[in-house]
Parts: C-alpha cells; sequence; structure tokens
C-alpha cells in the first residue's frame, strides 16, 4: 500500500469510528439494544456489516465503547462539582444531588439508554469498573480538601472516599434507582448526603 493510501486510512479511521458510534447510540435510543443488529447499523450508515467490523468486533465492542462515553460526560461533571469554590461538604452535597437527578433523568426517563447502562452493569465490563474507579478519585479530592481545611476529621481519604461511594450507590446506580423509588418514602439525596458528611466530620 502506498503511503499516501495508508495516510488517507489514518485520518478516516478516527471519523468512521465516531460515524459508528454516533448511529449505533441512534439506533439503540429509538429501538433498544437488543433490537438492534450490526447489519441495522451498518444499513444506515450506507456501509457494509464487514466494515462496521472492520473498527469494532462484535456489538458489544459499540455497546461497550458507547458506556464509556456517556461515563465519561458523567466524570466530566463531577470533576467540575470538585473544583467549585464552595467547601468540601457543600460540594458532597451537590455531587449526590446531581448523580441522582442525572440518573434519574438519562438512565431511567429514557429507557432504552436505561437499557443500554443496565446491560454494561450486568456484563460486569471493565468500562463500568474504572468509572466507578475513577469516581471515588474524584470523591477522594473533595475530601482531602475537607480534612485540610478542618471540615472533616482527620482519616484515610482514599478509604472514606470508598465509603461515600458506596453510600451514592442508592442514588446513582439505574436499577437500584429504579427500586428505591418504588419503595414508599425512600431516603433522599439530600438526607443520604448529610449522613455521609455527618460521618466524614466524626470519622
Amino acid at each position: 500500500m502506498a503511503a499516501g493510501s495508508t495516510a488517507v486510512l489514518a485520518e478516516e479511521r478516527p471519523d468512521s469510528r465516531t460515524r459508528i458510534l454516533n448511529e449505533a447510540e441512534r439506533l439503540f435510543r429509538h429501538y433498544g439494544y437488543s433490537k438492534t443488529t450490526v447489519a441495522d447499523i451498518a444499513r444506515e450508515l450506507g456501509m457494509s456489516p464487514a466494515n462496521v467490523y472492520r473498527f469494532f468486533p462484535s456489538k458489544a465492542a459499540i455497546h461497550e465503547a458507547l458506556a464509556d462515553r456517556m461515563v465519561a460526560e458523567r466524570e466530566i461533571a463531577a470533576l467540575k462539582v470538585a473544583r467549585l469554590p464552595l467547601s468540601a461538604a457543600e460540594r458532597l452535597r451537590i455531587f449526590v444531588v446531581e448523580a441522582h437527578k442525572d440518573t434519574v433523568a438519562t438512565m431511567l426517563d429514557q429507557k432504552k439508554v436505561h437499557e443500554m447502562v443496565s446491560i454494561a452493569l450486568e456484563e460486569q465490563w471493565p468500562v463500568i469498573e474504572r468509572h466507578i474507579e475513577r469516581v471515588t478519585q474524584i470523591l477522594g479530592m473533595i475530601i482531602k480538601d475537607g480534612i485540610a481545611s478542618g471540615e472533616f476529621a482527620k482519616q484515610d481519604p482514599d478509604r472514606a472516599a470508598k465509603c461515600f461511594q458506596a453510600l451514592c450507590i442508592s442514588v446513582c446506580h439505574p436499577q437500584v434507582v429504579a427500586q428505591c423509588m418504588a419503595k414508599p418514602n425512600p431516603a433522599t439525596p439530600e438526607e443520604l448526603a448529610e449522613f455521609g458528611i455527618r460521618a466524614l466530620k466524626t470519622a
């Protein structure tokens, strides 16, 4: 293959991957993950399924890449909260409330998206595990600030972040949120945040 042809392919590859991901997301949102095939994605893009497989070995690989893109957006939002010029306690309150709002709005109201995320969680993809680790690190940043400022008691910030992350499961895990919303008088995100903050202050 000529050097010029190689350069053209190198330039086309990211664009082709993005086009495939964008179209897959549109179809997953409209028809659902289970009902969408690689052939459907290829047809909408005017290409053959074999061409899609050049970039993604399976539909699951496309789904995983989309999940990675979705959680990256949530991580960016969490980082913005972590960097707000507010007390550590207030940032944690905002983090919990916003995580819950995002889960309800994006994961539950848009049922096709909820299906995508639920499958990712059930498969325990590495992307989800990495997301949890990164969010825990962001929480650790806030907690370290709180310890340094005297808001929170002296403690292992990494361990405290893991505990606070566990507390957040009931407000940011789509399946758990759905179950909690169906129960009478569940603990609110605000109440959970306050409970965690009090624990950090008295640890």
